[in-house]
């Protein structure tokens, strides 16, 4: 009875940032737990090299190109999947970037706005277009990728326009989940630490960085992919049934400090 709660048989799942990363392993988490998911990325080549990785493994994915700042793209998107499915039962909303060493005091618009219309307006363009087909039927999840740097300031790096942007993420959850809560639609964010990916790699190089990154960590070390992923297939599946407008933590103990 329980373990059955985790499974996602037969769900049709998006996941955007889907390419590599928490993404990557996320499409491959909610793929193992049964569903049919719809990967997408901006980059269309990274995209169908990892789609057609994962369908040699035998998982049942597909691929659309989407930038999450093109709230049209994002409206046809839904629709396509729509039309080949009938129905979206899971959203994760992982795109997003970051833009740091910038001080708030220099710094330019379009780095503040870069960062903000990625990882603020993207998300709520997802939410907003995939959250409509789920009120229509009256159940679905939305998962969206926070980060601990919505609960903290980061530090050496100076990322006024990413610790905003992730808090916001957090507050829009719980709107979203307020808003739709009685309508069958659930809204969490998990919200990691350090992730342990070859961009990240540059912090063993750096000893004042990796005071910060992994010091600072009370488990002294980044986090992993898949450990991100498990949680976003947790929330994403009905074990998760009682949690609405959770901001789920998956940081090793950073925010203890």
């Amino acid at each position: 009875m329980y373990l059955d709660r985790f499974k996602l048989t037969d769900r049709i799942a998006v996941v955007t940032g889907a390419a590599r990363g928490i993404g990557l392993a996320t499409v491959e988490a909610l793929a193992e737990g049964g569903a049919l998911v719809v990967m997408t990325d901006m980059n269309p080549d990274l995209l169908e090299s990892a789609r057609a990785s994962l369908a040699g493994h035998g998982l049942r994915v597909e691929a659309e190109v989407l930038d999450v700042t093109d709230g049209a793209a994002v409206n046809r998107v839904r629709d396509a999947v729509l039309a080949r499915h009938g129905r979206i039962d899971v959203l994760v909303n992982n795109a997003g970037i970051a833009i740091s060493n910038h001080p708030a005091e220099t710094m330019a618009d379009e780095v503040w706005n870069k960062v903000i219309d990625v990882n603020l307006n993207g998300t709520f363009w997802c939410c907003r277009a995939f959250g409509q087909s789920m009120l229509e039927r009256g159940k679905g999840s939305i998962v969206n990728v926070g980060s601990m740097s919505g609960f903290i300031v980061n530090r050496p790096q100076e990322q006024a326009n990413y610790n905003a942007s992730k808090a916001a993420v957090h507050h829009l959850t719980r709107s979203l989940a307020a808003e739709w809560g009685a309508r069958g639609v659930r809204v969490n964010s998990v919200a990691p630490t350090y992730i342990d990916t070859e961009m990240n790699a540059y912090v063993y190089k750096d000893p004042e960085m990796h005071r910060h990154w992994v010091g600072g960590t009370p488990m002294n070390r980044l986090g992993k992919v898949e450990e991100v992923a498990s949680v976003i297939l947790f929330l994403a599946s009905d074990a998760a049934s009682l949690m609405t407008g959770s901001i789920v933590l998956a940081d090793g103990g950073y925010v203890c400090w």
